[in-house]
């Protein structure tokens, strides 16, 4: 089977400027020879014709030495070697191609290890044997090329002679690209510096700055919703995140969070969706849906769901990084959309308990991560852009009488198996922003607090409830006290009393 690649005068693939004096190859090339209905990979290959490579976010130059055979086997031969696995890729085009063609191509070098992984990954992807015998003789072989993706440690098929190390099960499995960002952070000892920090730490000051960033998380997620919720409701949640990993992650625990996040369920369908759904806005004058993303169909969910789940376990792996295995499942959960409404914060929660269950963080000291994601709002919204963005092109729907969306083609597959790089990378980001930044700023504003309180204490033997209130005009003063405070709460101290607590302030806070 042949296949053409790009002509040289071509200048734009799917939006994408193309390198001069060269060919598009791999997953490029297959994708538009097959005319396959899947989203482009960020990243595509492409032979120069001069001796020369290079590296963009969108493109990897190889030279010619590298130009592989107009033939499906040779382009996938390439792209496993280079590129990775691509399981859309691969799902689509097996559906595409008949099962006796793949029969012949792969029976020709049955032997051969990328023979071996388009088999292995045939029958673990259509559910469907190929008339091919067990091999009985060659050595194992891994499935994923570590050096280009993460995978799990992973188990033998002896028919194939591979080790099945993807990070997933068929009804689920996300992949993640290794890349520079990603090992830095991995490298970097993350969990190990957390330890570090935490045991330098005072109990007694851990604690209280735990239970406020608590709140503050809780509030933050809210927040990215655009909501704002009472203390009350704000301090469930956070509850509910304090108690993260402790029970096994499961549909009837979600619902059951679900119905936390949720005060109000009058005007909600609770549980799993009945209907479509999508994030977006309506057009004012017609209502119709003006979609951001569109959610899985309702009939999928719960399979979804089921595939969530099952590859969840699957990444308990201690091998297998913590804020990978959090990014690959929250992210996915989200994608999803499981339910009418309660989804980005029941990702978020999803992201704590992975961390907790991972032991990247200790039950009872919250990973305030929704509010580094709070304090990078717009990275955060083209983080999920980067995924919804390129599925709305591959999604047929139509308006419903209610303004919703009713998606007509078959959509499960870009859910189960997309490119969860951009996700695991923005996820770090946040990982890293909160040991750094967000609870060292916590503690160290307690450690102040607590300095600037005995200094009260010792010079005016004031109260706890009127320093937290002195300490709030402060804040909102920018360290002066305003004129009605000095005059109605605080209407004891002299002036001189207010400049001396103010200099005081300004010396242990600054």
């Amino acid at each position: 089977m042949s296949i053409n690649c790009f002509s040289l005068e071509l200048s734009v693939f799917h939006g994408k400027e193309v390198p001069k004096e060269g060919v598009i190859v791999g997953y490029g090339a297959i994708i538009e020879a097959y005319r396959l209905a899947v989203p482009i990979p960020c990243k595509l290959a492409f032979v120069s014709n001069k001796n020369r490579q290079s590296e963009s976010a969108e493109w990897k130059v190889y030279s010619s030495r590298y130009l592989p055979e107009q033939t499906v086997y040779k382009q996938l031969t390439f792209a496993l070697k280079y590129e990775g696995v691509n399981l859309l890729i691969f799902k689509k085009l097996f559906e595409t191609i008949d099962a006796n063609e793949w029969e012949e191509m792969l029976g020709k070098e049955a032997l051969g290890q990328y023979s071996r992984r388009i088999w292995f990954l045939y029958e673990w992807l259509m559910l469907d044997k190929l008339n091919l015998p067990d091999l009985k003789i060659g050595n194992l072989v891994p499935l994923i090329d570590e050096k280009l993706q993460y995978a799990i440690k992973g188990v033998s098929s002896p028919r194939h002679k591979i080790i099945n190390n993807l990070p997933g099960t068929a009804a689920f499995c996300p992949l993640i690209s290794r890349t520079a960002k990603l090992e830095a952070y991995i490298n970097d000892t993350i969990s190990g510096k957390k330890k570090k920090f935490l045991d330098s730490i005072h109990k007694e000051v851990l604690q209280r700055a735990s239970s406020f960033l608590l709140l503050k998380d809780s509030k933050a997620s809210f927040s990215i919703e655009g909501e704002s919720p009472g203390n009350n409701r704000a301090m469930r949640w956070g509850k509910a995140i304090g108690q993260a990993g402790q029970k096994p992650l499961c549909i009837d625990e979600l619902l059951r969070l679900q119905q936390i996040v949720i005060e109000n369920t009058r005007f909600i369908e609770m549980g799993l969706r009945q209907k479509g759904g999508f994030v977006g806005e309506h057009d004012r004058t017609s209502g119709e849906p003006i979609p951001d993303h569109i959610s899985a169909k309702p009939d999928d969910v719960r399979p979804l769901l089921d595939g969530l789940m099952a590859t969840n376990e699957i990444l308990q792996d201690v091998t297998y990084d913590a804020v990978l295995a959090a990014a690959t499942i929250a992210f996915g959960f989200v994608f999803i959309h499981p339910f009418v409404d309660g989804n980005g914060r029941l990702h978020r929660y999803i992201i704590h308990h992975i961390l907790a269950k991972k032991q990247l963080t200790q039950q009872g000291v919250i990973f305030p991560v929704s509010t580094s994601i709070l304090d990078h709002i717009a990275e955060y919204r083209k983080t999920l852009e980067v995924y919804s963005r390129p599925l709305l092109d591959h999604i047929e729907w139509t308006e419903t009488k209610d303004h919703n969306v009713a998606v007509s083609n078959e959509t499960i597959d870009l859910y189960r198996y997309f490119d969860a790089t951009k996700q695991a990378e923005f996820l770090y980001d946040c990982v890293a922003d909160t040991l750094e930044r967000v609870i060292p700023g916590e503690v160290s504003y307690l450690q102040h607090f607590d300095t600037f309180k005995k200094y009260l204490d010792d010079q005016y033997e004031m109260p706890d409830k009127l320093v937290a209130l002195l300490v709030r005009f402060l804040e909102q003063g920018s360290g002066k006290l305003s004129k009605r405070s000095a005059e109605k709460e605080f209407n004891v101290l002299t002036d001189i009393e207010i400049i001396d607590i103010e200099t005081q302030f300004a010396t242990i806070f600054n």
